[in-house]
């Protein structure tokens, strides 16, 4: 199929900053777009062929998505499964399939798998309700402290909570969820893997990431990740294991937990192009988002090396201000040296919503670790 500068439509349900930074990549080889998203003033509006406004999860508004394009890919899990499963019977090329996607929306079926296919994963206990879960700590038969996951609907932090003590668990919402043993880790790390739909697989560097302390956000990325060789194989090596056991098509970016003792055990996945991945638009030959675009049009996947250290550090909602977004002192951090700031297109800011990211590239990682800390220090989104 002819997709540069011809009829060829790619669909893509949300139309976020994920969707957004895909379209770059769509535009520069001319493939036309067509994005739906339930916000009128979503990232995507700007840059697709077409726009539509409606809810991912709407049987009929995915159907109708599906009927107006050649590929159907997602920018976000949440959307309608049994909508994507007809598409694909029908005939239609849906990447990531239903199947995968059904294995990774539900967290609980996620930790399943990992148990049903040999994949390292912290132990864990499965709840239909809250109330249950209540029970067992009651009968002391799940020790605090634990992590409680919510199976489904968590992201950026919400839907996770660490129970330290019992009266944690009043506020909670009373949902299906998991309790995980807690690990003593050294390092809480990433690898994307990106997989076309011929089969071809290729795997981004080990990356590390440090997360805000009370948001449970992603702070920084850093690429190369500052561990050995031999633990950067492992992980490497168990990433195309789990890729190959989900089967998926496009990118999976699956993050993990070294323990204490260099083991690695997986935390959970995303079938998607990811945070950990922004580092990759300046600092590898190849970006995650032009990778998934190569992997879903089962085109040659590029070269996952990076040219260049990198460093991504989020740019969140500052605590205490809601509203008209102003990007604090922005023209400051444009002034250093191997600074690029992602601005993401959302107007409105709140506490800790992702409003966009900076990458910092430098030949030498500790350099690069410094002028992470400095943008971090200078910029501030707040609000008029």
């Amino acid at each position: 199929m002819n997709y540069f500068s011809s009829d060829f439509k790619l669909g893509i349900l949300g139309g976020g900053q994920l969707g957004k930074m895909m379209l770059t990549e769509t535009r520069k080889f001319d493939i036309q777009t067509y994005v739906v998203d339930p916000s009128a003033e979503a990232p995507c509006q700007f840059g697709a062929t077409k726009f539509f406004q409606g809810s991912l999860n709407d049987y009929q508004t995915v159907i109708d998505l599906g009927n107006q394009v050649d590929v159907l890919t997602i920018e976000i899990e949440n959307v309608n499964l049994e909508a994507l499963e007809t598409l694909e019977n029908e005939g239609k090329k849906v990447y990531p399939s239903p199947k995968t996607l059904r294995l990774i929306s539900n967290k609980g079926n996620q930790k399943d798998f990992y148990t049903l296919n040999n994949i390292p994963t912290a132990p864990y206990k499965r709840f239909a309700t809250l109330e249950a879960l209540k029970a067992e700590v009651k009968n002391g038969l799940v020790e605090i402290p634990f992590v409680w996951k919510a199976t489904e609907g968590g992201y950026d932090g919400n839907g996770v909570k660490v129970v330290r003590q019992i009266i944690d668990l009043e506020n909670l919402p009373e949902t299906e969820c998991i309790a995980e043993t807690m690990i003593p880790f050294k390092n809480e790390l990433a690898v994307i893997v990106a997989r076309s739909a011929s089969g071809e697989i290729k795997t981004y560097p080990v990356v590390e990431m440090e997360f805000h302390p009370e948001a449970n956000q992603v702070e920084y990325v850093i690429c190369p990740a500052r561990i050995s060789e031999t633990v950067a194989n492992n992980a490497r090596e168990i990433a195309l294991k789990v890729s190959e056991s989900f089967n998926h098509v496009g990118l999976l970016a699956v993050e993990m937990f070294q323990t204490e003792d260099d083991e690695i055990l997986v935390n959970e996945v995303a079938p998607r192009p990811h945070n950990s991945g922004h580092y990759s638009i300046e600092a590898s030959y190849t970006s995650q988002f032009e990778q998934h675009i190569r992997a879903i049009l089962d085109l040659p996947l590029g070269n996952t090396d990076s040219k260049v250290a990198g460093i991504m550090v989020n740019l969140v909602g500052e605590e205490g201000y809601s509203g008209q977004v102003v990007y604090e002192n922005i023209e400051k951090i444009m002034a250093i040296d191997g600074v690029t700031p992602h601005i993401y297109g959302k107007r409105e800011t709140r506490p800790f919503r992702k409003m966009g990211h900076v990458t910092i590239v430098n030949e030498n990682m500790t350099e690069a670790r410094k002028v992470a800390q400095q943008v971090k220090e200078t910029i501030r989104v707040i609000s008029k």
